[in-house]
């Protein structure tokens, strides 16, 4: 069996994976996984490599955001993370939410340090926190984009159901 990378980042209650595309062979197993981590939603950041049906049949949504392999997102792509995590978060705070392009280490890792960003993490920190479970994580564009990424919702505070009995620390595993 192949082995699958990934990387759940907890953090204030929020709960992402950041992992790689799984392919046609390896799509039963990465299925298998992400329900097993509780996964609720997968956003896929690069071109399909995969049927979703499975997934979806596996009761998992899959959003499809794709944008350009070592670049930084466009706005209207932050906007729709955001607003998704805002509401899966609050609604579902024992969810997962599951966000992977090609390799795993640019564009899906963007999208999850910005979350972090967002939620009171140093731009820095969430670089390193990243990187200290995906090494090599990072373009040198993407690092440039989020040394200078400013929170768009600067006085937001999680406002998340209770779902880890208090915990609000940060967790990675692999």
């Amino acid at each position: 069996m192949p082995y699958l990378p990934l990387t759940e980042i907890t953090y204030k209650k929020m709960r992402f994976l950041i992992t790689h595309s799984p392919s046609e062979g390896t799509l039963s197993k990465y299925i298998e996984q992400l329900e097993k981590l509780g996964v609720t939603t997968l956003v896929r950041v690069c071109d399909a490599t995969y049927d979703q049906t499975p997934i979806e049949e596996a009761g998992i949504q899959v959003l499809a955001w794709p944008f350009t392999d070592g670049s930084p997102p466009p706005e209207e792509i932050v906007d729709d993370w955001l607003n998704l995590i805002e509401g899966k978060f609050r609604d579902k705070p024992e969810g997962c939410v599951a966000v992977h392009c090609a390799s795993g280490l640019g564009r899906s890792a963007v999208l999850v340090a910005v979350a972090l960003i967002e939620y009171g993490m140093k731009n820095e920190d969430a670089v390193q926190y990243i990187r200290l479970e995906r090494r090599g994580a990072f373009s040198r564009q993407q690092l440039h984009y989020l040394e200078e990424y400013q929170p768009k919702m600067p006085s937001k505070q999680p406002t998340f159901k209770d779902a880890n009995n208090g915990n609000n620390g940060c967790c990675c595993v692999q």
